[in-house]
């Protein structure tokens, strides 16, 4: 996804507690203002639970 920037994807968990699932970073990227394209990225990466911000950036910047 070329508009989706890794200070995008920061900006859109900020304030996230490891370790979390997929569904809570997706709620938290909605309530920090993420637009579609960051929330729609985030809830198709596999695996549903990850213990911290790298292993979120590696899940979705893996296809990128």
């Amino acid at each position: 996804m070329a508009d989706l920037s890794p200070i995008d994807l920061q900006k859109a968990l900020k304030g996230a507690e490891y370790p979390t699932s997929k569904d809570e970073l997706v709620s938290l990227a909605q309530k920090n203002g993420a637009n579609d394209s960051v929330v729609s990225k985030l809830d198709g990466v596999s695996p549903d639970h990850f213990d911290g911000p790298d292993e979120v950036q590696k899940a979705v910047f893996k296809n990128a």
